[in-house]
C-alpha cells in the first residue's frame, strides 16, 4: 500500500495529470508548446486544426442542403405521381359513365359524374399548384447561389 502511494505521488510530481475538460486546463500555456501544438485540437481518433473543422463543417452544412433540396424534389414527384394516379382512376371512372347514353342514365349516375368531374377539377388544381411550387422552388435556387457568391 505505501509503495502504491509513494508511486503515485512521485507520477504525480514529475507529470500533472491532464483531463479532457479539466478547467485548469482550458488556458494553454504558450512556453514550452509549439506554435503547432497550440493550433492542434485533439478529437477521438484524429487530429485536426481549427481551420480544417471549418471546412469540414462548411462542406457539411452544403452536402445537408442539397440533400434537403433532394428531399424536397422527391416528395414533390412522389405527390405529382399520387395525384395522376388519382386523376386517372377517377377519369376512368367518368369515362365508364360517359359511356352510358344519357336516357338511360340515372339520377345517380348523373350525380356520381359531376362528382367526378368535381374531384378531378380539384386535383388538377392541386397539381397545378404543385407543379407551380416546384418551378418556384427551381426558380429560387441560382439566386441562392449567386448571392452567396463572394463579391
Amino acid at each position: 500500500m505505501e509503495l502504491n502511494q509513494s508511486l503515485s505521488i512521485h507520477l504525480e510530481a514529475e507529470k500533472p495529470l491532464r483531463r479532457y475538460g479539466a478547467v485548469e486546463e482550458t488556458a494553454w500555456k504558450a512556453e514550452g508548446l509549439g506554435r503547432n501544438q497550440l493550433d492542434i485540437i485533439s478529437m477521438a481518433e484524429t487530429t485536426m486544426r481549427p481551420e480544417e473543422i471549418e471546412l469540414e463543417m462548411v462542406k457539411i452544412q452544403r452536402l445537408r442542403e442539397v440533400l434537403v433540396r433532394r428531399e424536397s424534389e422527391l416528395r414533390f414527384m412522389m405527390d405529382d405521381i399520387q395525384l395522376c394516379n388519382d386523376i386517372m382512376d377517377l377519369k376512368q371512372e367518368l369515362q365508364n359513365l360517359v359511356a352510358i347514353p344519357e336516357k338511360e342514365k340515372t339520377k345517380l349516375q348523373n350525380q356520381r359524374e359531376d362528382e367526378l368531374i368535381q374531384k378531378i377539377h380539384r386535383l388538377v388544381q392541386k397539381r397545378d399548384f404543385l407543379v407551380d411550387d416546384a418551378e418556384v422552388e427551381r426558380l429560387r435556387l441560382p439566386s441562392r447561389k449567386e448571392s452567396r457568391a463572394p463579391t
